[in-house]
């Protein structure tokens, strides 16, 4: 346990993503440098993001490893993300399809003529209402790792969706964090 301090430490969206993308790479050991490239940010704010997900007990270190605390994980995403981080949806932009139109929950729903949730993104191929990331680099980040963009598109769904998106994707969860 960290020495206690004057001022509480919150979770900061920063935190969950660099947590959800250990979570889908935990056979793989990061540096802060690395974890920095793949996620577009500066290693100190990785440190710093690391910390204090120790801090809310979503990591954890042993042997010299930071380890996901799954289960703690898995609680936080069910039962608390949509009210620390609620959606925030915006008007029509260019982006990168999010919750039930991204490949991870597509295939269990039906097409509709409705427009997207997209995260705004400049490389984006799909026209839809913004749904703003956790952080503003998780296009880019997802660009070069499927399985992180998987995960954070379930994230998404529990969120922003309805309770059988929430539902498929509380289901999905556990796959998508081995």
């Amino acid at each position: 346990m960290k020495q206690l301090t004057s001022k509480q430490i919150m979770l900061k969206p920063q935190d969950l993503f660099v947590t959800l993308k250990i979570a889908v790479n935990s056979d793989w050991q990061y540096t802060y440098a690395e974890l920095a490239g793949e996620l577009v940010m500066s290693a100190s704010e990785v440190h710093a993001a690391v910390g204090r997900a120790e801090m809310s007990r979503l990591l954890n270190r042993s042997d010299g490893m930071i380890n996901v605390v799954k289960s703690a994980l898995h609680e936080f995403l069910v039962h608390g993300v949509k009210y620390i981080f609620p959606p925030m949806i915006g008007g029509l932009t260019r982006g990168m399809p999010t919750t039930i139109f991204a490949p991870a929950l597509k295939k269990y729903f039906m097409e509709s003529d409705e427009l997207p949730s997209v995260w705004p993104d400049p490389e984006g191929e799909v026209r839809g209402f913004s749904l703003q990331p956790l952080y503003h680099s998780v296009p880019m980040a997802c660009r070069l790792d499927k399985k992180l963009y998987d995960l954070l598109t379930l994230v998404d769904a529990l969120r922003s969706g309805a309770a059988r998106e929430r539902e498929i994707a509380e289901t999905l969860l556990v796959e998508h964090m081995k």
